[in-house]
């Protein structure tokens, strides 16, 4: 099956996940994160938090393809990400900051959320064989 046919197949998985990952920087956005000790605990404790949701999912779901599937899903984040850092930081800081201001920083994200996804899909493969003997 193509990559695209994977997408085609499980585009609400995808899109939902990447939305579930929209936790940690509303988080941010909001202060909350600061009540996990510090802003870089927090962060990291979210990830954790993020990741074992997606390989939950993935892996409850018998999914066919976990990883093409959780690296949509990294991809679709990343995009959500910037699109609302897009939207809040002129309402937030005043002026337009984010990725979209720097090209190099969109690819930085979107390069780190497939390699998240890739990561992730690895362990659900991995948990997924290991369920089946």
């Amino acid at each position: 099956m193509t990559n695209k046919e994977v997408f085609r197949q499980n585009i609400g998985l995808i899109l939902g996940l990447g939305t579930i990952a929209l936790i940690r920087p509303i988080m941010k956005i909001t202060g909350i994160i600061h009540l996990l000790v510090n802003e870089q605990f927090g962060s990291i404790l979210m990830t954790i938090l993020i990741s074992l949701v997606w390989l939950i999912i993935v892996v409850r779901k018998k999914s066919h393809h976990p990883i093409q599937i959780l690296v949509f899903a990294g991809i679709s984040y990343a995009l959500f990400a910037t699109i609302l850092s897009a939207i809040l930081s002129p309402i937030l800081t005043g002026q337009f900051q984010g990725p979209l201001t720097n090209p190099l920083a969109l690819i930085s994200i979107i390069v780190t959320n497939i390699i998240w996804g890739l990561i992730i899909g690895v362990i659900a493969i991995v948990i997924m064989k290991r369920k089946k003997k």
